[in-house]
């Protein structure tokens, strides 16, 4: 079978879209977020109203701004391509709220229906994550961390997810204990935290056998890819 060729942009842009999709449609199921994603709805929960302005959104490009400080002091390096990652992070943070103001009026009731949906959003949330390890474009935060790490220290990227994935849910239970604040936690946030490693492999094993990640534009790949460049 020929595969498709010249995907790493795209990737990208269906990494965005499909990441804020599937957190989107995950946190109307009511059950809890992802560990990844629920600092950002526990934070914006407990300071929305003192902050008004303070969306899930806009937490969530304030949180990878955090976390993009926290790497640098992990790998010990800082590369100028890093800090693109925010400005994703930007753009990444109001795809999710247009997300969520597109879902405002859904709220699935049965207790079926309510983990249909947690799934479904699961599913899409993994599928985005796949595109972004699989494109030179600058990424979010949460996937450049892993594979920075697992780069720097030589180890399995699948190995840093999982332990990345479950630091983040001890975290984000002390977070809301902290604040007072539950939203985004639930027993949903658990099971995510379970499947979501293995559902991103095997989106990046689906995604292997169609597609090759070559660049659509070379020259921009040379000038923004994070490889062999320490600063």
């Amino acid at each position: 079978m020929k595969k498709i060729h010249k995907t790493a942009e795209f990737m990208w842009l269906l990494g965005i879209v499909f990441i804020a999709f599937g957190v989107s449609l995950c946190s109307k199921a009511n059950l809890g977020v992802s560990m990844i994603a629920a600092p950002a709805f526990i934070l914006s929960g407990a300071f929305h109203s003192v902050f008004s302005w303070l969306t899930v959104g806009v937490m969530e490009y304030i949180v990878q701004g955090v976390m993009l400080v926290l790497m640098c002091l992990i790998v010990r390096r800082l590369k100028w391509q890093y800090l693109l990652t925010f400005f994703v992070g930007v753009l990444y943070g109001y795809t999710l709220d247009l997300f969520l103001w597109l879902w405002a009026d859904f709220a699935p009731v049965a207790l079926w229906s309510r983990w249909l949906t947690l799934l479904i959003g699961d599913t899409a949330t993994a599928f985005g994550v796949a595109c972004f390890f699989r494109t030179y474009m600058p990424v979010q935060i949460f996937e450049l961390f892993v594979s920075e790490v697992a780069e720097r220290y030589h180890f399995s990227v699948n190995r840093v997810k999982w332990i990345y994935d479950f630091s983040l849910l001890a975290f984000s239970g002390l977070l809301a204990w902290i604040t007072g604040c539950y939203q985004g936690l639930g027993l949903g946030t658990l099971v995510t935290a379970v499947i979501n490693a293995p559902i991103i492999l095997f989106w990046g094993k689906v995604l292997d056998h169609f597609t090759v990640s070559t660049p659509l534009l070379p020259a921009l790949e040379r000038k923004l890819s994070t490889k062999g460049k320490n600063r």
